[in-house]
């Protein structure tokens, strides 16, 4: 199975993440809005990280599902982003 990073939680990331962490594969994730992505460790298990560069830091994948040009572009491309 594969080590993925998964950014982005809202109401479609989250359920997404959590059918790859059921398919078996270890997810670390990231959200905008630090509360959601433990909220979703606590109730899926893996593991958080508090900045998109550090998500991905480790990952063989990289998924993002965040909505809004300027919120990717953040996520993305930001000081923290993933492609930091």
């Amino acid at each position: 199975m594969a080590r993925v990073a998964y950014l982005g939680l809202g109401v479609m990331g989250g359920p997404m993440a959590r059918h790859l962490a059921a398919a078996g594969h270890s997810l670390t994730v990231y959200n905008r809005t630090p509360a959601k992505a433990l909220e979703w460790v606590a109730n899926n298990g893996h593991q958080a990280s508090p900045t998109a560069a550090e998500a991905v830091a480790e990952a063989e994948f990289v998924m993002m599902c965040v909505g809004g040009d300027d919120d990717v572009r953040q996520v993305a491309l930001g000081d923290s982003g993933a492609l930091a």
